[in-house]
């Protein structure tokens, strides 16, 4: 998950998410949790776990009970309750990575990195999915989930879960992580704690950095009680007049361009105290909210300060565009962006010692129930440990890593850009990202297209990416250099619409033929067509790819990507970016599933040809890597083939609808979950096809939004070397020899670092950063 930027799998480690998808309600809203879909135990979130045991045995499966009747195609019907919660198992994600932050084995500094996740990934979580819920359940919507649970039951086991699994992780770094980063030379210092001389250091800073850009909004009768934004931090500020007794409130936001801690060594302030720290000097990190509070009396002259308390809302930050009444979707989405800010509100933190005049006070105006109200141990917003996480001090981190070359681009590394065409005109080259390197594979094949003389068009899609791309700055290159430059710029990329407008505009500007999306669908394929002409004629050179042409997530997403010159994917790729840029509804296609079309069918299509060969006899096995499998149909695919007997292996880092080892049902499906350093996010479907193995990779996940409502592309990988590495690849992550997370019968999600004679498993990411490395001539192996 887990590269720096944030938010994530926007940037942010952080999933994205869509209105799920409900089934029509069966059961009235009043009534009880519905007992068969055994969710109150489903997912282990409490950190304590009393049943930590990595045998099936110790884990007893659901029962579920055995439906009568057939399916309109004849098939027995498979039993209610066979679903899984999409919420609650995306919750059951969410501590997982809390568990990493847990593990002593990792650096100190990562650890804390963690947490930042995990704060980073349920603000995204309230302000997509339960504001999304909250807005439903006010519209008056009672349809059930496929899960069993209405919007009113799922909200409140979704509040229930959040509170416990934040209060958690908020002792989990007041007990563990702050002693140790105090061990460490990092430590987190209250205002009370600092001696004169240290408190007139920041009473300098304060003065020269802070208080010229305070803005206080008092809230009387001529002032109402002004818009709070959403994520932003904030001091709640109760002053009183001397002279007339009345207190009067007020509200101030702490300005998010102020450092979140405001480093403090024995020479005073310093903006980088990395050095101070790796000479062993301890530095004290003083939150940039106690130094405003304590300095309050000089935004309030003449005021009495009676208290203040820190408070943080988030707010629905969804985004609806009715594209099919909008005549322009961009004059649309900005119209839509500058809503945003304005949602309402869906949750509020506070620090636990708010008295509780003043949280009724802010709840009033805020509008928020009580169950919406998180009352936290200071400081608040454990993201700001990025500060900490971003100082250069290697002991506390993880091991630097230097990506490779691809093997297939270059037999060795060099200073020098290879002749990439070349490279792929030999063969078809498989790009392991964060082991191989982004810059030397994938960008460099874009820099290359953008000033070879020789090409003559660039055909590529942009969901996310950097603002100082240099993707998005060699398509800016090629169009000045009169190339015929196509750019599918997809502005609905949440959290990204914004930027996405931005460079997008910039490109317009120079003549990239920019399209904005197709109404309805979201493009979300990573494709990328260079036509160039050469003394044969002209050859069409394409990338397929399971992730975003982003420079620096690239750094820390694990995925994988297609060099080829292969005429079926160069035919298959023209016509999409044909039926992406213009109208051509019917394409078909050689080497490529496209959804909302082909996805769905073309998988199940492969799950029933392995049920079809287990029952005669013949080999029969499925291997599945994705981010996430909610999509009921294809889930009761993987249902019928484990009821066949076939094997049923399946790698899920976040959320997943299966219910594996359920008798009758599941026996024959594993599931694992791997967490690590870098985020997994490669999209691998692979079946033994009758001895001869059929792979598939590319950008979708098993979920209605990528199934059904966005343009998603896989490519099915030919050459034998490389789909056995696939295949290696996923049987290497499902295996009882990896560390990962499994989840058991009973729908708990089991760590499982160490074998039964206490040995520790294999770390995949770390074995892979060693093979790549070892393709180096003198890099030592981490």
């Amino acid at each position: 998950m887990f590269p720096k930027e944030v938010p994530q799998e926007n940037e942010s480690g952080s999933q994205e998410y869509e209105d799920a998808d409900f089934a029509e309600p069966d059961k009235s809203e009043t009534e009880s949790l519905p007992q068969p879909v055994a969710i109150a135990r489903a997912d282990a979130l409490v950190t304590n776990k009393k049943n930590t045991s990595a045998k099936a045995s110790d884990h007893p499966p659901l029962k579920l009970k055995p439906e009568k009747g057939l399916t309109p195609s004849g098939l027995p019907k498979l039993p209610k309750g066979r679903f899984a919660d999409r919420e609650l198992s995306w919750l059951a994600f969410n501590q997982r990575v809390f568990e990493q932050a847990q593990d002593k084995r990792l650096q100190l500094l990562e650890r804390a990195w963690f947490l930042t996740i995990y704060c980073s990934n349920l603000d995204e979580f309230y302000m997509v999915r339960v504001a999304g819920l909250k807005r439903r359940i006010a519209a008056g919507f009672a349809t059930v989930s496929s899960s069993g649970l209405t919007p009113r039951q799922l909200e409140g086991e979704i509040s229930r879960r959040s509170h416990e699994m934040t209060e958690n992780v908020y002792r989990y770094f007041q007990e563990v992580i702050r002693p140790e980063l105090d061990k460490s030379g990092l430590v987190i210092t209250n205002w009370e704690s600092l001696d004169d001389t240290q408190k007139d250091a920041l009473h300098r800073y304060f003065r020269n950095k802070v208080f010229p850009i305070l803005s206080p909004l008092a809230i009387d009768p001529s002032h109402p009680f002004p818009f709070i934004s959403g994520l932003a931090l904030n001091l709640a500020i109760l002053v009183r007049n001397p002279s007339t007794g009345k207190d009067h409130f007020a509200r101030l936001k702490v300005p998010p361009v102020l450092p979140r801690f405001v480093p403090l060594t024995k020479d005073g302030v310093e903006n980088d105290p990395s050095g101070k720290i790796l000479a062993g000097e301890k530095v004290n990190f003083v939150p940039i909210e106690q130094v405003i509070s304590a300095h309050l009396d000089h935004l309030f002259p003449g005021m009495e300060i009676v208290e203040s308390h820190e408070f943080r809302v988030t707010r629905n930050e969804d985004l609806e565009v009715e594209e099919d009444d909008a005549e322009n979707i961009l004059t649309a989405m900005e119209s839509e962006l500058a809503k945003r800010r304005f949602g309402p509100a869906v949750r509020l933190e506070v620090t636990e010692d708010m008295p509780s005049y003043i949280l009724d006070f802010l709840t009033e105006n805020l509008e928020v129930g009580p169950s919406d109200v998180f009352r936290l141990a200071a400081p608040l917003d454990l993201r700001g440990l990025n500060y900490l996480h971003d100082l250069d001090i290697p002991q506390l981190k993880y091991r630097p890593y230097v990506p490779v070359t691809p093997a297939g681009l270059a037999e060795k590394e060099s200073s020098k850009s290879q002749d990439i065409f070349a490279s792929i005109r030999a063969h078809d080259v498989l790009i392991h990202l964060p082991y191989d390197s982004f810059a030397t594979s994938v960008q460099q094949f874009i820099v290359q297209a953008a000033h070879d003389p020789n090409v003559l068009a660039i055909k590529q899609t942009l969901y996310r990416t950097s603002g100082d791309s240099p993707i998005v700055q060699a398509l800016i290159d090629a169009a000045r250099a009169g190339k015929q430059v196509v750019a599918i710029v997809e502005i609905k990329a949440r959290f990204d619409e914004e930027a996405n407008i931005g460079w997008a505009r910039k490109m317009e500007r120079v003549g990239v033929h920019v399209v904005y999306g197709m109404v309805g669908l979201k493009t979300h394929c990573k494709l990328c067509l260079v036509v160039r002409q050469e003394p044969d004629g002209l050859k069409r050179y394409c990338h397929v790819g399971t992730g975003n042409y982003h420079p620096k997530t690239a750094r820390g997403y694990e995925d994988l990507g297609l060099l080829t010159v292969d005429r079926d994917v160069a035919q298959d790729l023209t016509r999409l970016f044909n039926q992406l840029s213009g109208y051509a509804p019917r394409s078909t296609f050689h080497r490529l599933l496209v959804a909302p079309r082909s996805i769905r069918d073309g998988l199940i299509a492969g799950i029933e040809k392995e049920i079809a060969n287990k029952k005669a006899g013949k080999p029969a096995w499925i291997l599945f890597k994705a981010n996430s499998i909610v999509d009921e149909r294809m889930t009761d695919a993987l249902y019928r083939a484990s009821q066949a007997g076939v094997p049923v292996e399946v790698q899920v880092r976040g959320i997943c609808s299966l219910k594996p080892g359920i008798p009758g049902l599941s026996e024959n499906i594993h599931v694992v979950s791997i967490l690590g350093r870098f985020l997994e996010h490669s999209r691998i479907y692979a079946f033994a096809n009758d001895g001869d193995p059929q792979v598939w990779i590319g950008s979708a996940d098993l979920m209605h939004r990528n199934l059904d409502r966005r343009v998603e592309a896989l490519v099915r990988i030919v050459d034998k070397d490389q789909i056995n590495y696939l295949i290696e690849l996923v049987r290497k992550g499902v295996a009882d020899t990896t560390s990962s997370w499994r989840l058991m019968p009973d729908q708990q999600w089991v760590r499982v670092k160490t074998n039964e004679s206490g040995l520790r498993l294999e770390d995949i990411q770390g074995t892979l950063m060693a093979k790549a490395s070892s393709r180096v001539v003198g890099r030592s192996r981490s």
